[in-house]
């Protein structure tokens, strides 16, 4: 009873008008910077955190965690009508986002994407509201070791991502992960990987380039191969009865939601993990577990809905250790971490008593900015749908443009646009010999983490690669890598079977 009367409190401490505008204001810029690529939640709160230092921390927070929640529903929006990830947290969504739109389905997409993160974030929220301090303690006993079984479990999960070619799956990860040892050494610094002693390569490659490339300035040179032919007529009414249609649809697949949300939360706050491999992570499962597993890549509701509940969810969940530890779970509260010590809180257990006012009208805030962010984006919907109705001798141009941009914008260096492009050909090249891409990029956006915590474990264990498997010592760590190891070995399993029943 305690916890709903401090939830009533933060309540209306976030309704009070001049909360609620700097939600709304929040949620808006969130969407929109969400939307462009090479922006995202990270530089949408970096940007303008400035602009809070004019109003009281409570309003801050809110003004902060509002933008945070518009970017993860926006950065759908860009991978579903453009094929284009804005952050690496929507690069599941790519998946079967774009093949519904180009279906002719995008409407059915977004709202789906809307739906399915207003799901996610609710869930997470209420976990969030009851049990942030048992929760945040757990997350405490995760070490170099368990996140490298997390990160481990991630790659195991999306083994199956690759299709029916378990080969080219394995040949499209191990580039990933080179491509993630380009740049400086994260122990001594040393530079490695600088090919041809090109300066842009000191500061590695950046995921916006690479997936940029492969998805954006890919996808452009297939569809020109085939002529600028006139685009499918798509979906532009947006009501109540398609949003109550699509709601429809979605409870059949009520598991995946809640497992996706559980995932998510639970990836989320642990210390450095982030919405990226909870996304992914919840893709594969959810393709793994489905009825309609075949159709995942060519174009189902689930497989927009399985990574959209995740990574929102997470986002949340990274909140947690930020507020409860003073760790923060994510990039993004890393940036509002550090607003936090410049109003003067400091985070931890004491936060929660002596800034009861701060907490919870977070907390209320959140519930707040989940249904303002949803409204919004389904809101928007028509008018992504009318820019995807464009001709492609328009849209090519536009969208070659943006990729330029996102390209740029990380590092602000021109050898980053120009290695997109040649990413871009690689795609192309890629989806032409029917490699899958998604390996490739998520074993760049974990390559830096896995290489982190494993150095540290093998530090920590004197080189003993057994510390991951102790279940005296990191129990948590061995059953994660012992699941990993079933999930790894469970294609080769399923092929054995199937030969033998060929062969009978």
């Amino acid at each position: 009873m305690e916890i709903l009367g401090n939830l009533f409190y933060g309540l209306s401490i976030a309704l009070s008008p001049e909360n609620l505008l700097m939600a709304l204001i929040g949620v808006v810029l969130g969407v929109a910077i969400g939307a462009m690529p090479g922006l995202g939640s990270v530089n949408g709160v970096a940007i303008l955190l400035p602009i809070t230092y004019a109003v009281p921390p409570t309003s801050a927070i809110i003004f902060l965690a509002a933008i945070y929640y518009g970017a993860m529903y926006g950065g759908a929006i860009s991978s579903i009508t453009l094929n284009i990830p804005g952050a690496s947290t929507a690069v599941a969504t790519t998946f079967d986002g774009y093949p519904l739109a180009q279906k002719g389905r995008a409407a059915d997409a977004l709202v789906t994407a809307g739906v399915a993160s207003f799901i996610g974030g609710t869930i997470s929220i209420v976990l969030f509201t009851f049990f942030a301090p048992p929760l945040a303690e757990f997350a405490l006993r995760f070490g170099p070791p368990e996140e490298f079984a997390v990160v481990f479990l991630a790659y195991g999960t999306f083994a199956g991502l690759g299709g029916e070619n378990p080969l080219k799956t394995l040949i499209a990860t191990m580039m990933g992960l080179l491509m993630s040892t380009v740049g400086t050494d994260i122990v001594s610094g040393s530079p490695r990987l600088i090919f041809f002693n090109i300066p842009g390569f000191y500061h590695g490659i950046n995921f916006l380039v690479l997936a940029i490339g492969l998805y954006g300035v890919g996808e452009i040179f297939y569809i020109l191969e085939g002529g600028l032919q006139a685009r499918e007529r798509y979906q532009t009414k947006v009501g109540i009865r398609e949003i109550v249609s699509t709601v429809i649809d979605l409870w059949k697949y009520k598991v995946t939601l809640l497992r996706g949300s559980f995932l998510g939360f639970f990836v989320g706050m642990l210390p450095a993990a982030g919405a990226t491999p909870a996304s992914f992570m919840s893709y594969s499962i959810a393709k793994r577990f489905s009825k309609e597993s075949n159709q995942f890549g060519k174009g189902t509701i689930e497989g927009v809905a399985a990574p959209e509940c995740a990574n929102n969810a997470a986002s949340t969940g990274a909140m947690l250790p930020m507020l409860t530890l003073g760790i923060p779970g994510s990039p993004t509260t890393a940036v509002m971490l550090g607003a936090l010590y410049v109003w003067g809180l400091i985070p931890g257990p004491r936060l929660f008593i002596e800034n009861p006012e701060f907490v919870w009208g977070l907390t209320g805030s959140l519930y707040i900015a989940n249904t303002m962010a949803v409204l919004v984006a389904l809101f928007a919907i028509p008018i992504f749908i009318w820019m995807l109705r464009m001709p492609m001798t328009i849209l090519a141009p536009i969208i070659l443009v943006v990729c330029a941009v996102g390209g740029f914008s990380p590092t602000q260096d021109m050898f980053d646009v120009y290695l997109m492009f040649i990413f871009g050909v690689i795609g192309y090249f890629f989806r032409k010999l029917d490699y899958p891409l998604a390996p490739m990029v998520l074993a760049l956006v974990l390559g830096n983490l896995t290489e982190r915590t494993f150095r540290q474990s093998m530090i920590i264990s004197h080189g003993s690669i057994g510390i991951f498997f102790d279940f005296s010592g990191h129990p948590i760590a061995a059953t994660l890598m012992w699941l990993s190891v079933a999930l790894f070995a469970a294609p080769l399993i399923s092929l054995i079977l199937r030969r033998k029943r060929a062969h009978f």
